[in-house]
């Protein structure tokens, strides 16, 4: 049986991916609205509780052709936009000032569903172990969202610290979570 504790722990680690993605656009993005800001630990928050969801109710009917291409679709994903973090942190257009940048809803999207597409998986595996996903599902949401929600206020801290550098090393940061997920 799938307890609290279980559940906790695995939200923790599903949401560390969200949390590195969280710091990275911290760096890549200093001028965010407050508004902007609290929708990264929402939409990881909210991405990493309904994909376990999905999981569960999909059962083991699509967890083999998720799983399958997890890994190349996170990398994709994580890949591309890293790579354009870091070109933009090598390459700074002059006339674009902190405020023309601005992380677009499409491309947080994107990150919420790269960073929770193995949270799928879990919840294959909370069918398989008869958990109660009305109890997990939220649990992991909120576990992500409180731990986003911390790893924005360190980003912030750290990335004002790092100053232009913080751009290039989210991307690095994302492209090797992309690569991670290959393995």
């Amino acid at each position: 049986m799938i307890g609290l504790w279980d559940v906790l722990l695995i939200g923790i680690g599903l949401s560390m991916d969200a949390v590195a993605v969280t710091v990275s656009n911290t760096f890549a993005y200093p001028c965010l609205s407050r508004s902007r800001q609290l929708a990264m630990p929402a939409a990881f928050g909210l991405f990493q509780g309904l994909m376990p969801a999905l999981g569960f109710f999909a059962g083991s009917f699509f967890a083999e052709l998720i799983n399958r291409y997890a890994g190349i679709v996170t990398l994709v994903i994580l890949g591309g936009i890293g790579l354009n973090m870091v070109r933009e942190g090598l390459f700074p257009d002059p006339e674009q000032s902190c405020a023309d940048k601005q992380l677009t809803l499409k491309v947080l999207l994107a990150q919420a569903v790269a960073t929770s597409i193995d949270a799928f998986a879990v919840g294959v595996s909370f069918c398989a172990g008869g958990a109660n996903i009305f109890f997990a599902a939220p649990l992991i949401a909120l576990t992500t969202f409180f731990c986003s929600l911390l790893a924005l206020a360190l980003g912030r801290r750290f990335g004002a610290m790092l100053g232009h550098r913080a751009e290039m090393l989210g991307g690095v940061v994302l492209i090797l979570i992309g690569v991670k997920a290959l393995f």
